[in-house]
C-alpha cells in the first residue's frame, strides 16, 4: 500500500514555502480500522502529509539534486484536531534554515482554516551514490520519478 498523502500543491516558492492539500475520502483503506465508528486520519499520516509537502519544497528548491530527502527529526509536534472524511488537511511548510545536508522547516496543518497539527521538521538530503557508487542509476531513476510526481501534483492546480 502506498501512502500518497498530498493530493495537490496549491503554491510553492522555492527556498521559502509550500502549501499543499490532502483531501480525506471515506474510501481510504486505513479508515476501515481507524476507527470504524469514528473514521479519522491517523496522526502519523497527518505528519506524513506534512513531511511529503516539505520534501517537495526541499526537492524543488535544490532542483531535485538529491535522490533522498528523509525525515531526520521532528520536534514539538502538537495535534489539536481530527481530519474526517470529506475534510481537507491544508499543509504549510516554511524553510527556516539549511546546512549542507539538513533543512529545518516550520510546519502546520489546517482543518477548515483552524490549526490542527504543527511542529518543526528536520529533513536530511543525500544521494545513494554518495555512499555506494553503484547506486548512481538508482539516484537518477528516483530523481526522475519525483520530478514526474511533482509535475502531476502541480498540474492538478493548473487544471482545477
Amino acid at each position: 500500500m502506498r501512502f500518497a498523502q498530498i493530493d495537490r500543491i496549491l503554491s510553492l516558492e522555492p527556498g521559502k514555502s509550500i502549501t499543499a492539500v490532502k483531501g480525506l475520502a471515506l474510501s481510504e483503506e486505513y479508515l476501515k480500522d481507524h476507527f470504524p465508528r469514528f473514521p479519522v486520519m491517523p496522526g502519523v499520516l497527518m505528519l506524513e502529509s506534512i513531511f511529503q509537502a516539505s520534501m517537495y519544497l526541499v526537492r524543488v528548491t535544490e532542483d531535485f539534486r538529491h535522490s533522498m530527502v528523509v525525515l531526520k527529526e521532528s520536534r514539538n509536534f502538537r495535534f489539536n484536531g481530527f481530519v474526517q472524511p470529506g475534510h481537507q488537511l491544508v499543509v504549510n511548510a516554511t524553510i527556516q534554515s539549511e546546512t549542507d545536508n539538513i533543512t529545518k522547516l516550520k510546519t502546520e496543518g489546517l482543518i477548515d482554516g483552524k490549526p490542527s497539527v504543527g511542529g518543526v521538521l528536520f529533513l536530511e538530503r543525500f544521494n545513494l551514490a554518495d555512499r555506494d557508487m553503484a547506486a548512481e542509476a538508482t539516484d537518477n531513476h528516483m530523481r526522475n520519478q519525483f520530478r514526474i510526481n511533482y509535475a502531476r501534483l502541480l498540474d492538478q492546480l493548473n487544471t482545477a
